[in-house]
């Protein structure tokens, strides 16, 4: 079976400035891959040319094997994107968000109704389904703009820095809700500039700087590359 996910090479460049140098990684089934880097790394750039909201330069991503051919391709159904800007109308309620972007994605009626609730449900907000967006606490904004990623049930899960900002207590139950579709046979790529975050979460780091790759292992294989382990 080919990786969900398989990015080769790409390189984008905006001018004179190269964002994202021969960047390759790949994750399989059931696989949280962590994309580490300072700020201004390369990590969104990567990211969105991987959700296909980005055209490379060069290289290619292939989703279970297939190529990504632009915006409109049928395989896009098969990820779902949780940004780092927040998608979220703040004078409509959590449950109208949700409806709003099910309906981007062709859900509607029971079948709509339904998976809003198993995702307002899963982040820990169904209590509040009913509240205006803009009375949610940073946490709470973050926790559902998960949700609204989680909403057609994507194969392939991206997450651009999805705790920045937000109190120890969101976070966590951030954290929870990804070991949880992990369990569940989702492939995750989460990309942060805290090397705690990634060494909690995920089972192999891809470490990016200046738009380059570094280094490509799993926790202990980098630790192992450390000259205080020789």
């Amino acid at each position: 079976m080919p990786p969900v996910l398989e990015a080769t090479s790409l390189r984008k460049s905006y001018g004179a400035v190269a964002a994202v140098v021969d960047v390759s990684l790949s994750v399989g089934a059931g696989e949280m891959v962590g994309l580490l880097g300072p700020n201004g790394a390369g990590k969104s750039t990567a990211v969105g040319i991987i959700a296909g909201l980005l055209q490379p330069d060069a290289g290619a991503v292939r989703i279970n094997g297939s190529a990504l051919r632009g915006d409109t391709d049928p395989a896009k159904s098969m990820i779902g994107l949780v940004p780092q800007d927040l998608a979220l109308f703040e004078e409509l309620p959590a449950r109208e968000n949700l409806r709003f972007f099910g309906a981007l994605h062709g859900l509607h009626g029971a079948a709509l109704a339904e998976t809003i609730a198993t995702s307002l449900a899963f982040v820990g907000l169904a209590e509040r389904a009913r509240d205006k967006v803009k009375t949610f606490s940073g946490g709470m904004k973050r926790r559902l703009n998960l949700a609204a990623g989680l909403l057609h049930d994507p194969q392939l899960v991206l997450l651009d820095e999805p705790t920045v900002g937000i109190d120890p207590q969101s976070r966590n139950a951030i954290f929870d809700n990804l070991e949880a579709l992990r369990a569940r046979g989702k492939s995750l790529v989460y990309t942060t500039h805290y090397m705690e975050e990634a060494e909690r979460l995920c089972d192999r780091i891809v470490i990016v700087d200046h738009g380059r790759v570094i280094a490509n292992d799993t926790v202990r294989g980098l630790y192992g590359l450390l000259p205080a382990s020789r």
